[in-house]
């Protein structure tokens, strides 16, 4: 991956005055504790990235500023990142040696091939009930059975949440005719915002 530092300096350069210095921080911090950390910007947003994972990511918003560590603890577990809480001032952040600490260690779990915490304890998702009127269709269409066998859990889930939602019968017999005929070209739900 190639070092975006120009797009990071852009990005922080951007943001409101309150801003500015707490991003300032942490990426000094950030590359202080790890020397051979690189920078990108993903989903909008930089992000640190050591050894080919994300280290740790920064964003600003319009009045606070998120900082987040992809590996480690610090005690605030938020829907899979560890964040620093919204964070408007230099004061709102720990104390430069405790970042230090939480960069060290998510660099040792990286080091050790291990996987962040959240990745570990997320669980599968309860399988839909399939509707009567898909599983018909899709059994009297031989190449979409095939192709609806090695489908992943995600990808049924996908037809299964679609064909539930339909609010009338003509709605969901026109859904079901659009997915077996999706099916069967091997297409997922969303197969136009899947990565080819």
């Amino acid at each position: 991956m190639s070092d975006q530092s120009a797009s990071v300096d852009a990005y922080v350069a951007a943001q409101a005055d309150f801003a500015r210095p707490i991003l300032t921080h942490v990426r000094a911090l950030v590359h202080a504790a790890q020397p051979d950390v690189g920078e990108a910007i993903k989903w909008g947003f930089p992000h640190f990235v050591y050894k080919g994972k994300n280290l740790a990511s920064m964003a600003a918003f319009k009045g606070h500023a998120a900082i987040s560590l992809r590996y480690g603890e610090d005690g605030r577990d938020r829907e899979g990142m560890r964040h620093l809480g919204k964070v408007r001032t230099l004061a709102d952040l720990p104390p430069d040696e405790e970042l230090r600490a939480m960069l060290t260690k998510s660099a040792a779990i990286i080091d050790a091939g291990m996987k962040p915490q959240w990745m570990e304890r997320r669980h599968p998702r309860e399988a839909l009930p399939i509707h009567p009127d898909l599983h018909v269709a899709i059994t009297a269409n031989p190449e979409a059975n095939a192709i609806w066998a090695s489908f992943p859990p995600g990808k049924v889930r996908d037809y299964a949440e679609w064909i539930g939602e339909a609010k009338t019968d003509a709605t969901r017999a026109k859904r079901i005719a659009q997915a077996v005929a999706w099916i069967a070209d091997g297409k997922g739900r969303n197969w136009k915002y899947e990565r080819r």
